[in-house]
């Protein structure tokens, strides 16, 4: 068996937006790099260089399915940070579970070998997946753990579980702001009551969207970092010199957009203490912020307006270039209304408990004021009876990273090491016994 003694298990956690990878016992991951990769078609390239002799049958082999083999990928900030002809960007995930393993698998190669330094084979994993993942998809994760990195033994986490752990809870209402999601999920003695679990489509990458789309409808373009270079004219005195490149592809210049965008949005952005209104705010201060070609950007409501998206998600709708998302917006509930209905789904004994142990975490709960916003709207939504305590680390990196760590500490723990799924177990009793070991 595998103790925190003798060997020291991986922890990993792939997010839709960054994967987190260290060792468990530390106290925070040694590789945190996008959970997106660059891939290039190896047809687009030979269909470029070999002209029109060829597209006839490059045409013919599109229209199947591509080979897995034909394509390169690209894993890592540094990867993707340099702007390749024809590089696409792709995730492996579609709503929070995964869509492409070969991705995956080479996602974990990298925070392997690229990362960490390590070889698979020595060290048991500890994977944390969301609480809607189905045993297909655990199965497929053991299979290619097994099979391809020959790991000793292997733990799949739900990561609201992690998350609780993290904050010395057995039970609590777990709120995962993440990228690409927001997910309430009520835990009770170590396990995730899926029934009552709550999610949204509005997490960190949309309200990024969000921001985006209005600044543009303001005439602000933010320029990728890739299509300018700055040359210094006068000592302090630089001038822009825009670069094209034809063969960019959309998906890596939003991409790039994104990337830029997402750091005006946690610089500026925060919570505010009421609900907006485009009246109370039209006159606030404007918050200036400098974009990588030198332009520097005036920030107004938008400041308030894309955060409370999150608590009042009717408010797309009024965003310019967000029309797409119009529709499904008035079906959507904001943060306090999915805590109350997944409380409310619970059973009666625990819902008190649920209500004073409510845990912000994951990337977007990082976000100035959104901790004190969510406890007043509950605290004025919720039953009189109930005592309502929002609890988020004081800690950026330790809300940014609670699943991680919440796997680190489980990991490490002596009396854990009977419950690892181990190779033998694998061997003799195929994958789907994973479901017994893992609950």
């Amino acid at each position: 068996m595998y103790g925190g003694d003798e060997v020291s298990a991986i922890v990993i956690d792939l997010g839709s937006h960054t994967c987190k990878a260290g060792y468990a016992g530390e106290d925070a991951p040694k590789a945190v790099f996008p959970s997106v990769v660059g891939a290039i078609d190896q047809m687009d390239i030979d269909e470029a260089e070999n002209g029109e002799k060829n597209s006839e049958s490059t045409a013919d082999a599109k229209n199947n399915d591509k080979p897995k083999g034909k394509r390169k990928l690209y894993v890592g900030s540094q990867s993707l940070g340099y702007r390749r002809d024809h590089m696409e960007v792709l995730s492996p995930l579609k709503d929070g579970i995964v869509a492409d393993w070969d991705i995956v698998d080479n996602i974990w190669d990298h925070a392997f070998r690229e990362c960490l330094l390590i070889d698979p084979k020595e060290h048991p994993m500890l994977l944390a997946e969301p609480s809607s993942n189905t045993q297909q998809q655990r199965e497929r994760a053991a299979e290619l753990m097994f099979e391809k990195y020959k790991a000793p033994a292997l733990f799949l986490a739900k990561n609201a579980v992690l998350t609780s752990f993290a904050s010395g809870r057995a039970t609590s209402l777990v709120v995962d702001c993440g990228g690409g999601s927001t997910t309430v999920a009520p835990v009770h003695d170590g396990y995730v009551l899926q029934k009552a679990v709550a999610t949204s489509p509005i997490g960190g990458e949309f309200l990024t969207d969000c921001l985006m789309k209005s600044l543009e409808s303001k005439g602000i373009v933010i320029k990728p970092r890739y299509s300018f270079r700055r040359k210094e004219i006068r000592p302090g005195e630089f001038q822009t010199v825009d670069i094209d490149f034809p063969n960019t592809t959309e998906s890596y210049k939003l991409y790039s957009q994104r990337v830029i965008a997402s750091d005006i949005k946690e610089c500026v952005c925060r919570a505010p203490d009421t609900p907006y209104d485009d009246s109370a705010y039209s006159n606030i201060p404007m918050t200036p912020y400098e974009l990588p070609d030198g332009q520097t950007i005036e920030i107004g409501a938008d400041r308030f307006k894309i955060p409370d998206v999150l608590f009042n998600p009717s408010l797309v709708q009024t965003i310019p270039g967000m029309e797409s998302f119009a529709e499904v917006a008035p079906s959507i509930r904001g943060l306090p209304q999915m805590v109350i209905e997944s409380i409310n789904k619970c059973d009666v004994d625990i819902r008190r408990e649920l209500f004073s142990s409510i845990l912000l975490a994951g990337g977007t709960a990082s976000m100035q004021q959104l901790k004190e916003r969510l406890e007043k709207d509950l605290l004025e939504e919720s039953p009189q009876a109930a005592r309502v305590k929002v609890l988020a680390s004081g800690n950026a990196t330790e809300r940014r990273f609670s699943v991680w760590i919440g796997g680190s500490i489980l990991a490490s723990l002596g009396s854990f090491q009977q419950m690892w799924f181990s190779k033998s177990e694998y061997e003799e009793h195929g994958a789907s016994y994973i479901q017994r070991k893992c609950p």
